[in-house]
């Protein structure tokens, strides 16, 4: 199987074919019916169980194959208490239940109250779900869908889909996060050894 068919190619050409993957993929269809019912403010899907699935449909793999959980971002300024926060979490566990994999919740609104004390360095207060993208540890990652108001699956990829279609993952060197890249580049290398990992 010629997993690299779609290296290379225009942006267009790339941005079709990921939605095509993504929108055909029992996982990603599934959770994606439910983020919408669910309603939450300015929700994004994000990162591994996107990427991760387009490496699994280009490498022959199941659906579902090596994803740990799903990333839901939404941003809502409203109340940034972590009370407030845990109620949506609480209420997704809920609206989730019988998914094959978890589903994680976070208000990205919140991020930069308890980003540092958990890792150590301080974090941008953001606009959007979409701008935490431009500051994953690794460009590769940096990959969201939603629908959009026409009901149309959208897609938000500051970096572009180079790096994925071409199985690279690519440091972002926007904050000091030269251990989660690597880590993570590992960890994608043992489910799909077609991977490079780039130095930080």
């Amino acid at each position: 199987m010629d997993h690299l068919r779609y290296s290379g190619l225009p942006f267009e050409a790339q941005r079709a074919a990921f939605l095509k993957i993504v929108a055909a993929d029992p996982l990603i269809a599934e959770t994606l019916s439910r983020v919408r019912a669910l309603d939450l403010p300015h929700w994004l899907i994000v990162s591994g169980a996107l990427y991760n699935s387009i490496w699994n449909h280009l490498t022959g793999k199941p659906s579902g194959y090596g994803i740990k959980d799903v990333d839901l971002f939404y941003f809502d300024e409203s109340d940034l208490s972590y009370e407030a926060e845990d109620a949506v979490i609480r209420t997704a566990a809920k609206h989730f239940e019988g998914l094959p994999l978890p589903v994680e919740v976070r208000n990205q609104a919140r991020v930069h109250l308890w980003y540092e004390a958990r890792f150590g360095d301080a974090y941008p207060l953001l606009s959007s779900s979409a701008e935490a993208l431009s500051f994953f540890a690794s460009k590769t990652h940096a990959v969201g869908v939603r629908f959009d108001e026409a009901g149309q699956l959208d897609l938000v990829a500051p970096f572009g889909l180079d790096d994925i279609f071409s199985f690279r993952i690519t440091p972002n060197r926007a904050l000091d996060n030269r251990k989660t890249h690597e880590a993570k580049g590992a960890r994608a290398r043992e489910n799909w050894p077609e991977i490079s990992v780039l130095p930080w």
